[in-house]
């Protein structure tokens, strides 16, 4: 079969195809890029609150180990004084100031008291004689009684015997030269304190702020307070973290209400106090998912519009292409026959001419035309001379039926058949066909058969390769259809054959 050229159909399916492309990829691309931008977006709102949890965890933590100290410092005060004066030849108004005048620093200090050996209140900040009070069952009293050295101790939340609030207590121990007990000194921290100082810092509807004993009690939780005085979380995967890495920031889901957390946790100074600020990740993303949904479903929607319309300019591009196709094919095609008109039989010729000069074959024709087709105009009309050519189409069309062959009406009642790769005698047999075929049609007119149809052929053989045109060609076939003509009709007439003469069908 000889080689098509790309036909206006086909150019136009490229350029059809070539949109979709564009009109896919573009928005793709699009999308990859707005996509890495929500992501970075994404990471700059984990980053923005991961520092605002780390400032807030240094202001909390500075304001916390700032009081602690200020306490410790009175009570290192009423530690020493002790120890220096004897007190009980001051008068009280004296004892008061020399015991308790750093206590007027301590802003959020709670009770002062001494407490002797067995936990007798012996001196009160408040005033003399001291309130009758006895914290001997008290466990900060027993690990001081039972350590000397265990320095300044931070107690578990307990109810104030004073005022039946919840406190922290802060307490030293007093000893003698010779170790031995002598009492405690201890200040209360109301857990007032620290709802007041967390209530100042905005973290969200679920965020929450934590304050833990190294020994994993819970001394406050804000906003929402312990629903049991000192609950213990030592076994939470959370609080081992946090005594494990001390320092740093994690994200965690809260056992206690499911919420999935960022931690930022450090120690307080050098105090035996664990604190961590802890962010709703569902708030930390909150702001970023808005405008995320926003941009993605704008961007959905230009994405959805620009392919669309790429759709669009695809098809109205193959729909053009079809349309130049059709109209190619009808300025290649003969309106009544269905065949291949001349031009497209001329531009088939020179092809497969060539590729049969390049393969070193031979090139049969055949030229075939209506006997005495004037007579059915003439007598019968044109409607019934269309009818006769139509058969005649039909006719030869079944005679070649390879795909390479070749049918076409190249003038009035005219025709050629191009057989390449076909020999003299697939030739002669394909115009033996012709013949019968063309002999079996009837056409009627007014009821009746128009008679006997038969055509005259004219066969060449080219030899390309040996050289020539297919217009010399074309014109021994036509020579030997006149030929055909000339000795009687009905018949088939060679030319470039081994023996030339005619045929008679």
């Amino acid at each position: 079969m000889t080689r098509r050229l790309p036909t206006a159909l086909t150019r136009g399916a490229r350029a059809a195809q070539t949109w979709l492309l564009l009109g896919t990829l573009v928005p793709l691309g699009i999308i990859a890029v707005c996509t890495l931008m929500l992501l970075q977006l994404r990471q700059d709102a984990w980053d923005k609150a991961e520092r605002t949890a780390q400032n807030l965890l240094q202001v909390i933590e500075r304001d916390i180990d700032r009081n602690v100290e200020i306490i410790d410092l009175a009570l290192k005060s009423v530690v020493e004084n002790l120890q220096m004066y004897d007190l009980e030849e001051i008068s009280p108004r004296f004892r008061q100031r020399i015991l308790f005048d750093r206590a007027v620093n301590a802003r959020d200090l709670g009770v002062m008291l001494v407490l002797d050996e067995y936990g007798n209140a012996l001196y009160d900040a408040a005033g003399w004689p001291a309130r009758r009070i006895n914290g001997a069952d008290r466990e900060y009293f027993r690990a001081h009684k039972a350590d000397p050295g265990i320095g300044l101790h931070i107690s578990r939340p307990v109810i104030s015997q004073l005022n039946g609030t919840p406190v922290v207590v802060l307490s030293r121990r007093i000893g003698l030269s010779d170790q031995s007990f002598s009492g405690i000194v201890l200040g209360s921290l109301s857990l007032s304190y620290f709802d007041s100082l967390f209530a100042r810092i905005k973290l969200g509807r679920e965020g929450t702020i934590n304050l833990f004993l190294d020994d994993g009690t819970r001394l406050v939780r804000y906003p929402e307070p312990n629903t049991d005085l000192a609950p213990n979380f030592a076994d939470s995967a959370n609080f081992q973290r946090f005594r494990r890495e001390g320092r740093g920031s994690f994200v965690g889901v809260t056992h206690s209400d499911g919420v999935q957390r960022l931690y930022a946790f450090t120690q307080v100074g050098s105090l035996p106090l664990i604190l961590n600020v802890a962010l709703s990740t569902d708030e930390i993303e909150a702001e970023w998912r808005g405008k995320a949904l926003v941009i993605g479903a704008m961007l959905l929607a230009l994405c959805g519009l620009t392919i669309g319309l790429s759709f669009l300019i695809a098809w109205e591009l193959r729909r053009r292409s079809e349309a130049e196709a059709a109209l190619a094919r009808l300025s290649r095609t003969d309106a009544l026959t269905g065949l291949p008109n001349r031009r497209a039989f001329e531009e088939a010729f020179a092809r497969t001419f060539a590729e049969a000069r390049r393969r070193g074959e031979p090139l049969p024709l055949l030229v075939v035309d209506a006997d005495h087709f004037k007579r059915y105009n003439d007598r019968h009309g044109h409607a019934v001379g269309d009818r006769v050519l139509q058969g005649i189409a039909g006719a030869l069309s079944a005679s070649a039926r390879r795909p390479a062959d070749l049918v076409a009406r190249v003038g009035g009642e005219e025709f050629a058949i191009l057989l390449p790769g076909t020999d003299a005698e697939g030739a002669v047999s394909v115009a033996e066909r012709v013949h019968a075929a063309v002999a079996a049609l009837v056409v009627e007119a007014e009821g009746a058969s128009v008679g006997r149809i038969t055509v005259s052929i004219g066969l060449a053989l080219g030899l390309p390769r040996e050289g020539g045109t297919p217009g010399a060609l074309f014109d021994l076939a036509d020579a030997a259809l006149y030929e055909a003509k000339a000795t009687g009709r009905d018949r088939t007439c060679y030319a470039l054959m081994a023996v030339d003469g005619c045929k008679a069908a």
